[in-house]
């Protein structure tokens, strides 16, 4: 695991885009992407760039359950927003939080992950530790899986909603050992309110409860932090 520091989110956003442009010259041809406010600099990189998705892959790490891929709070939604107009790829898949059958669609998103292996996975980081929506407690073992979200990461969410009341109160996700199968992962962190999860993830232990600490037994990781989330490394 690399940790790098930098000033703040844009510099980070213009690093990781560094690293995904390196590894494009290199041919890769799946990108695994993340939404929310953290990689938004990392986005827009990408829109500035001549870089061309148009014969490449994505897989999105998560969606909530219940809203419709027009909704203008679902994650495809933001997708759309903030990269896929601007960078259409060949193919773009997300998780259908709109099916009937969500287990029969969490297993159709593991074939197109088995079908579709990541190259280029980008990562945030919840305050508790959680990665895409795996949160404290989820199995290392686990695919994709509808979860329950945490209180904690409905509050943290609802800075994009009118109240909390409406975030929803499930999602389907990218499982841990579906982001471990990954080739090379950028995790992204900006905030003081990530440092305590940055350091458990970095220097503690490899734990259950803090789902990021897997990252440890990954190959080819890289952190990408600003000095207020890695205000507690040692």
């Amino acid at each position: 695991m690399k940790v790098v520091t930098v000033k703040n989110a844009q510099e980070g956003g213009k690093i990781a885009f560094t690293l995904l442009k390196e590894k494009m010259a290199q041919g890769i041809q799946t990108l695994g992407l993340a939404t929310g406010s953290t990689p938004e600099t990392f986005y827009q990189e990408i829109r500035q760039s001549d870089l061309d998705f148009s014969e490449m892959t994505s897989i999105n790490l998560d969606e909530y359950v219940g809203l419709d891929q027009s909704s203008d709070q679902s994650y495809a939604y933001f997708m759309k927003q903030h990269l896929f107009d601007a960078k259409p790829f060949k193919m773009s898949y997300l998780p259908d939080g709109k099916a009937t059958d969500l287990e029969a669609a969490a297993k159709d998103y593991d074939r197109i992950i088995a079908e579709n292996p990541i190259d280029f996975q980008i990562l945030g980081i919840g305050r508790n530790g959680h990665i895409g929506f795996n949160e404290p407690g989820t199995s290392f073992d686990k695919t994709t899986h509808v979860v329950d979200l945490a209180p904690s990461t409905i509050e943290a969410n609802s800075r994009f909603f009118d109240s909390s009341d409406d975030v929803p109160k499930q999602a389907m996700s990218m499982g841990i050992a579906s982001i471990m199968a990954s080739k090379t992962i950028v995790l992204l962190a900006f905030g003081s309110e990530k440092a305590d999860a940055i350091k458990g993830m970095v220097e503690g232990s490899v734990t259950e409860e803090l789902p990021a600490s897997v990252l440890q037994n990954h190959a080819d990781v890289i952190v990408i932090v600003d000095e207020a989330a890695a205000s507690k490394l040692a």
